[in-house]
């Protein structure tokens, strides 16, 4: 953790700038992330508590970082140099083995028939296998290419080094589809530089920290092995390898008669490690080796994993059940994978959490050819996916359309919207749920209940003394984070110990050397609520409101601070159980029009199963958070609806999952829950199937720019749809029951639009499909928001339900949900601009300039770059009315002092509305489009002052909808195309004073359809 020079702690950054530094690729967590923030004060000198490049907000994914001094993720070398040499993946035009129907002479159809597998040492399969060799050593060898790994299954191509002018030789070859520079994904976590890794050991013996026993049911009765425990299923697991000693894995079986693949020995690994749980392992390299070099210190090459993410995720999906797991000498009780008798097959690629996808296709191109059902990819993108149709994506097409299921994870940028990973259609994308409280209290010496979490042992009982880590050590080394080496043991002695948020193992391990009793972790900046496990007493007070709260309390109390830990809290950590975890990627998806993600959200907060010992202090188990964590959770789900129903397609169990899924609590919104929390049993039994045929999925990824709302998928997105005229869609239900049902359709949800589905009402035989025809039109339904809501078919024994996201496009396309920011709401009147989502005829009117009112204030100091907190001190409140039908509040601070830094805070009653506290500046804004009327309050905080009294201004203006301000010209173009930015001036009929005004703007297009426009800001200056 670095520090300022003046060894106090530096400002912090921008939440649209820590965004971008969030950890490339996070689909798990574990531990915590940063706390705050980072800038310079504009005098040369430090201010504040909190550090620079603290407001990182890195997810520590799953076994990273639980070392002190960790978050060293791996960092392979750029894929390409600037000149445009280095790995990339060729797409080569004819089909692999998973898609090819024949056509080529000779050549016999390989893709399997609907309901049946791939069979790769069919002849038919081995002959087009040895053309496609053939016709790749041809393109290789006319660009003078020494092709690295090679792809013939799930993916006909290879990956190489190339030189700039080798990529244009290949692009021109009509037999190459694409050339891509290869990219790194993953999870950056890496192992212990230092972890030794075992000795080869033939028989896995039973480690401590898990009893074994038969496998037993959810109630704890024995289970017999069936198609309801995934029996005779193979989960391929794309991952960090495996830990293969594991009790979880500790059983002979027989693999199935469908599995061609191999145990690929390696350091620490060798054949006999795959007992049948583990039916395959393999890891895949090359274009890792061949950008970095070597792997990563503390990885192996080999299948073994060295950090603890592919154990877990593979223990998550079919572990063996075991009747209790201890951690540390603590009892966890009894962890089950959610198939525990499907068999585990293993593809390492990645190294110390990251990897390229060169190597990952290779490693989906060996599961499908070995013959897995399911497969599960807990790996992501550095805030989601920017492009579709990815080579990834269309290697997990092809296996699809080979019959594999694929789960993988939504993300954990829950700090976004639309940073969504996995984003294909034809992926199940996953989101995470908190299913467990784990909730712990401390009460403060004043009586304020702070409700967090812990999965550790507190000492409950009286209040012990507290003190802040800043004042019982080195602020230079850390003190205020109680990083190591930073506190004063005589300061900390029998004591509970507050600390700012960054490395909480480190932390914890400092305070517990120390004699410390207990700590107290809180974020300044906010952050998301997860657990670890310590082996010490800690508690994590995960939101900005909880820090302002125990910070201004420790600063009141320097030196009486008293504190009472407790296990339990009252539920306010959360809505409810099951809830959306607030740090799950929510929708919709950026990239694609008509694709609605995430798919549904499964268990994925403080999720126990087994671990490599050598990345988790030795541990057996841990528990973990992140969509890391819910992606295996379908995984082993849908191994149990494949072993159920074989004769299922991967679309099919897809669809079975998600209309079964039910609403989380606190949310029925489909952008974050997507369909709802996964219902197994539901899912079992379903009734109705809604599934994308294979020629609408191929066609999607042929398409430069799909939209995907034609697709008939178990849901409606219409992110950017056209408000002025209805859209017209259909899905196909095909009743996968045993009995004629008729299902009569309903809608809820959905305010302002009109929905019909036709027909009504449809009447089923078994095995029996029926299209219905769905016409939205939007009514009174806002524009450029969301509406959402769900349509549901409901028969006399089942019910089948589709989420619906709609938002018409008024005046700017908007790839993100509603929170944060207006998009493209606020322009200058004399450069405005416009991009409608309509076309046809354009008029407006405005409201006319309103100043901003501007009063001065004036506040005594508060604590020097302290955490806000409404009942502060250095916080000055303000009250504002906001009348009905207004179309805008906007509120600003500033000041002259240039050693201060204001913040902003709008609140409605308890809720924030709008915060504007990130940047080194006090030049402060808030505002809300079209509020709702009632009281507004702005809150100044002084985080650092200048003096030891703050003066500054505050401007605001309320702009009325209907109002008549100041007169003003309203120049637009007669008519518009969907889709074009259009320029427009709002000029004021008269010159206006000094200072700064506001103006509504309203559009109208054919059939006097009105359309919310722009908040727009002017000052005289502008005009001159």
């Amino acid at each position: 953790m670095a520090t300022s020079t003046s060894g106090k702690r530096l400002r912090r950054l921008a939440i649209p700038t820590l965004v971008f530094a969030l950890v490339s690729g996070t689909t798990g967590v574990a531990g915590t992330a940063s706390a705050a923030p980072v800038g310079s004060s504009g005098n040369g000198n430090g201010a504040g508590y909190f550090t620079s490049g603290s407001d990182k907000k890195a997810t520590l994914t799953d076994g990273a970082d639980r070392r002190p001094g960790g978050n060293r993720a791996a960092n392979p070398k750029a894929a390409v140099d600037a000149t445009g040499s280095g790995m990339y993946v060729v797409e080569l035009a004819e089909e692999p083995l998973t898609t090819y129907t024949g056509g080529v002479s000779g050549l016999a159809r390989t893709r399997p028939a609907a309901g049946n597998r791939l069979d790769v040492t069919s002849t038919p399969s081995q002959v087009y296998r040895r053309h496609l060799d053939a016709q790749r050593g041809a393109v290789a060898a006319a660009a003078g290419v020494k092709v690295n790994a090679v792809y013939t299954t799930a993916f006909n191509g290879f990956s190489a080094k190339l030189t700039a002018q080798q990529v244009s030789t290949l692009r021109a070859d009509k037999r190459v589809r694409a050339v891509t520079a290869a990219q790194a994904l993953g999870t950056p976590s890496t192992p212990p530089a230092a972890a030794t890794p075992p000795a080869a050991n033939p028989t896995p013996a039973a480690p401590s920290g898990a009893e074994q026993s038969a496998p037993t049911d959810r109630a704890g009765r024995p289970a017999k092995p069936g198609p309801g425990t995934g029996a005779g299923t193979v989960i391929g697991v794309l991952d960090t390898g495996i830990w293969p000693e594991s009790a979880s894995f500790a059983k002979k079986m027989t693999a199935p008669a469908t599995w061609h693949g191999t145990c690929q020995a390696g350091v620490a690994f060798v054949a006999e490690h795959c007992n049948g749980k583990i039916v395959g392992a393999r890891y895949f390299a090359d274009t890792w080796l061949a950008g970095g070099g070597s792997v990563p210190d503390g990885e192996v090459l080999s299948p073994r994993d060295m950090s603890g993410h592919g154990t877990h995720t593979a223990s998550t999906a079919a572990g063996l059940a075991l009747p209790n797991v201890t951690i540390d000498g603590r009892g966890f009780g009894p962890v089950s994978g959610v198939a525990p008798d499907a068999q585990i097959a293993v593809y390492k690629v990645l190294w110390g959490g990251m990897g390229f996808d060169a190597d990952i296709i290779a490693g989906i191109d060996a599961a499908v050819a070995d013959g897995v059902q399911v497969l599960n990819f807990s790996i992501g993108s550095e805030l989601g996916d920017w492009e579709a149709n990815t080579p990834i994506g269309v290697a997990f097409l092809n296996a699809s359309l080979a019959g594999v299921f694929v789960a993988a994870s939504a993300g954990n940028t829950g700090i976004v919207s639309g940073a969504i990973s996995n984003a294909a259609p034809w992926v199940t994308t996953v989101g995470a749920a908190v299913t467990k409280l784990d909730e712990a209290t401390a009460k403060l010496g004043d009586g304020t209940k702070l409700v967090g979490g812990s999965l550790d042992a507190l000492p409950g009982g009286d209040a012990r003394p507290m003190v802040f880590g800043e004042q019982a050590g080195s602020p230079d080394l850390g003190a205020v984070y109680c990083e190591p080496g930073s506190l004063d043991p005589a300061k900390i002695k029998g004591k509970v110990v507050a600390c700012a948020l960054s490395d909480m193992f480190g932390s914890a391990a400092e305070i517990k050397a120390k004699g410390g009793a207990a700590m107290v972790v809180f974020d300044p900046v906010g952050n998301y609520r997860i657990n670890s496990i310590f082996n010490f007493p800690v508690v994590y007070l995960p939101t900005e409101k909880q820090a302002g709260k125990l910070f201004n309390y420790l600063m009141r109390h320097p030196t009486d601070a008293t504190v009472s830990l407790r296990t339990g809290g009252d539920g306010s950590s959360v809505p409810g159980i099951p809830s959306v975890a607030d740090f799950s990627s929510t929708g919709p998806d950026k990239v694609t029009l008509g694709v609605f993600k995430p798919d549904l959200v499964a268990p994925g907060s403080n999720i126990i199963a087994a671990v490599s010992p050598a990345g988790n202090f030795g541990r057996q188990y841990d528990a973990y958070s992140g969509t890391s964590m819910a992606s295996p959770y379908v995984a082993g789900a849908a191994a149990i609806l494949r072993a159920t129903h074989p004769e299922w397609s991967p679309g099919a169990v897809a669809s079975a999952l998600r209309t079964t899924a039910t609403d989380t609590v606190g949310t029925s919104n489909p952008l974050e829950q997507g369909s709802g929390f996964i219902n197994l049993p539901g899912a079992s039994d379903p009734g109705l199937v809604i599934e994308p045929t294979a020629a609408e999925l191929v066609e999607f990824s042929e398409t430069a720019q799909p939209d995907g709302k034609a697709l008939n998928l178990p849901a409606i997105s219409l992110r950017e749809y056209d408000g002025t005229r209805p859209v017209t869609l259909t899905r196909t239900l095909t009743n996968v029951g045993k009995a004629r049902e008729t299902y009569r359709s309903s809608v809820s949800g959905l305010p302002g639009m009109k929905v019909t589905v036709s027909p009504a009402a449809v009447t089923l035989a078994p095995g029996k499909s029926k299209t219905v025809t769905i016409t939205l039109r939007r009514g009174s339904a806002p524009w450029d928001r969301y509406v959402t809501g769900s349509i549901t078919w409901r028969g006399t024994a089942h019910t089948a339900r589709i989420p619906v996201a709609a938002r018409p496009w008024g005046i700017a396309p908007r790839p993100y949900a509603d929170d944060g920011e207006e998009f493209a709401r606020m322009t200058n009147g004399a450069l405005g601009s416009v991009q409608p989502g309509f076309t046809g005829p354009l008029a407006g009117r405005s409201t006319g300039y309103t100043p901003m009112r501007r009063d001065s204030y004036s506040m005594p100091a508060g604590v020097y770059g302290g955490v806000f907190d409404p009942s502060a001190a250095g916080v000055k409140k303000v009250d504002f009315t906001v009348p009905a039908n207004t179309a805008g509040i906007v509120v600003e601070t500033s000041t002259d002092d240039p050693n201060a830094n204001l913040d902003l805070y709008l609140y409605k009653g308890n809720t924030l509305i709008y915060s504007s506290d990130r940047f080194w500046t006090s030049d402060e804004q808030a505002y809300k489009f079209l509020p709702e009327p009632g009281r507004y309050t702005a809150y100044v905080f002084a985080q650092v002052s200048g003096g030891p009294v703050v003066d500054f201004d505050l401007s605001h203006a309320i702009i009325g909808r209907d109002a008549k301000y100041a007169g003003a010209t309203l120049t637009l173009p007669s008519t518009v195309e969907r889709g074009l930015t259009y320029g427009f001036t709002l000029q004021p009929k008269k010159p206006l004073a000094e200072g700064d005004f506001w103006a509504y703007t309203e559009y109208r297009t054919k059939g006097g359809v009105v359309v919310p426009g722009n908040l727009v800001y002017t000052q005289q200056g502008s005009w001159q």
